[in-house]
């Protein structure tokens, strides 16, 4: 609540003459500038927001991003706020030409983002770095603006009247709270499902341009000469001109940038709520890939290579039940169903959306088999973890695969870890197989035994190996902007049990006949548990 009108300590000498001549009552112009606070401190935190998920999805790893988006910025804040004692005598030009700065610097910095690593994401050398050092400059431009908001409003609404300085600063800051809640709920919630990240961060900076401007230019006008109005006028309109013609271009933009990306084969393009879908190719003889938050997840070319390798290990041995955890693309479904005397295949899958493209995309459909017109394979959409937390039953399946996305991508860390396999375990029907998709081996070997470790510190029995795949140049993993690596492209795999003894790697003779695998080729590439163990990763230290 906002505190009422405290006068200030007597004897007290104010920085400028007689109180600004305003349009309004003095209550109503304290009340159109603390509108003004909450409408700036939203459209701060989506500012902040935005960078941290583009940078998450662009770069990868969302630790490291937040962490380097949030210090940055609270830091230039500080900067910022010292910044702005200069401008104290200048209060309402000083805050007009703050915001219009930060309006544009805000609202054009995910498509400039975006440009950089869509162009030039692929230079390698020094520029490796290039997508990293924009997203400090942009931290750091940003907070510096959001820092010179707060001194130069509490100048201007002493102007209006004086107030002690701890009322007024109350009274700022829970404006400024609360519109932080406003924005930091906006984002996910309305414009990022609504409007995406480019549209919906040039209309925050519309909305803060026009706020600025119209405090300033509206309320403080009287304080401005007839050569500031004028100038803050034309700065503020070609502020809107340039955020309005970016929001109009968008499209345009989006498209040839994630041609930039993926290549011109892209044929379907989506935003569901949980991740970005992109899909190439698939027609006239090209291969499809799949790709999810930027990373390719179904390699047209060897996604039977893979999905063999992860299911069909596993399935060699009692099979009449079985789950799926992920797996939304339906390939890893295709193969189970391969085997004969399978009754039942549950799937968990937290994007109903890609299973909605997965079925009813021709190529895609085509590609894992129409599995979903099966009725024996059932969909749960869900977290994997959750649901086994919450719904799986005990004991209840012979076979369980978790095909998802690489351990070391934030939001999957807890899906390798000892908690997540510890829930595994508990749904194995006696003598029951888990097979976990670990990511490459060479590439990155520590967290690929790492997924082993936790897997035994779960209690359970494992066998280690890999299969090669082809080098598509298209990271998988959870960083996109570490350049080449030169090792082979291979996928890691560990079968594990909850039984006594490791788990053998073979294949059924009477099991389906495979394209990519062998029983000898399988043999071939068991992996041998290193000497030094690791330690496990777990939901309060994950090691990834």
């Amino acid at each position: 609540m906002i505190d009422p009108h405290a006068p200030a300590p007597p004897g007290t000498p104010p920085p400028w003459g007689a109180p600004a001549p305003l349009p309004v009552r003095p209550g109503t112009g304290r009340f159109l500038v603390l509108a003004c606070v909450f409408v700036c401190a939203a459209c701060g935190l989506v500012y902040e927001l935005e960078l941290v998920a583009l940078a998450s999805y662009l770069i990868g790893d969302s630790v490291t991003q937040a962490s380097v988006v949030l210090s940055v910025m609270v830091f230039a804040m500080g900067v910022g706020s010292l910044g702005a004692k200069r401008l104290r005598w200048h209060a309402a030009v000083g805050f007009c030409a703050v915001e219009a700065a930060l309006a544009l610097v805000g609202g054009c910095s995910a498509m400039a983002l975006y440009a950089v690593f869509a162009w030039t994401g692929d230079w390698g050398g020094l520029w490796s770095a290039g997508p990293r050092c924009l997203l400090v400059a942009f931290s750091l431009a940003i907070g510096l603006l959001i820092g010179a908001e707060v001194p130069l409003l509490m100048e201007l609404i002493q102007r209006i009247r004086r107030q002690d300085a701890g009322g007024a600063v109350a009274d700022l800051f829970a404006a400024d709270y609360v519109g932080a809640l406003v924005g930091g709920l906006a984002f996910p919630f309305l414009l990022l499902p609504v409007l995406g990240q480019l549209t919906g961060t040039l209309l925050t900076g519309t909305v803060n341009v026009a706020a600025g401007g119209a405090l300033v230019l509206g309320l403080f006008r009287r304080d401005l000469s007839r050569r500031a109005r004028w100038t803050l006028l034309l700065v503020n309109v070609t502020v809107l001109g340039l955020l309005a013609s970016a929001a109009a271009l968008v499209d345009d933009f989006e498209r040839a940038a994630r041609h930039a990306v993926y290549g011109d084969d892209v044929r379907v393009a989506l935003q569901t709520d949980v991740q970005e879908i992109v899909l190439t190719g698939g027609t006239h003889g090209r291969p499809l890939d799949l790709f999810l938050d930027g990373r390719l997840r179904v390699g047209g070319r060897d996604e039977r290579r893979y999905h063999e390798a992860l299911v069909h290990p596993a399935m060699s041995g009692p099979h009449a039940r079985v789950l799926i955890l992920g797996g939304g693309d339906g390939m890893a479904a295709r193969e189970v169903l391969r085997e004969p005397g399978v009754n039942r295949v549950d799937l968990v899958e937290l994007d109903a959306g890609l299973v909605r493209l997965a079925r009813h995309d021709p190529a895609l459909a085509a590609l894992n088999g129409h599995v979903y017109d099966n009725t024996r394979v059932h969909v749960h959409t869900a977290d994997a973890f959750c649901w086994l937390r919450r719904t799986a039953p005990r004991a209840a399946y012979d076979v369980v695969i978790a095909d998802l996305p690489d351990p070391g991508i934030t939001a999957s860390t807890k899906l390798y870890s000892q908690e997540f396999y510890g829930l595994a375990r508990r749904v194995l029907a006696p003598g029951g197989r888990l097979v976990v998709h670990a990511g490459p081996v060479t590439a990155r070997p520590r967290a690929f035994w790492t997924v082993e470790a936790t897997m035994r510190a779960a209690g359970l029995a494992t066998t280690a190996y890999r299969v090669l795949g082809h080098d598509v140049g298209f990271a998988p993993g959870p960083d996109r902007a570490a350049g080449e690596s030169r090792a082979p492209h291979d996928w890691g795999f560990v079968l594990a049990t909850a039984g006594p003894g490791r788990p053998p790697l073979w294949l059924a003779a009477d099991g389906a006949r495979l394209r990519t695998l062998t029983g000898r080729a399988l043999e071939r590439d068991a992996l041998e548990v290193p000497a030094a163990g690791l330690p496990p990763s777990t939901l309060v230290h994950p090691r990834y």
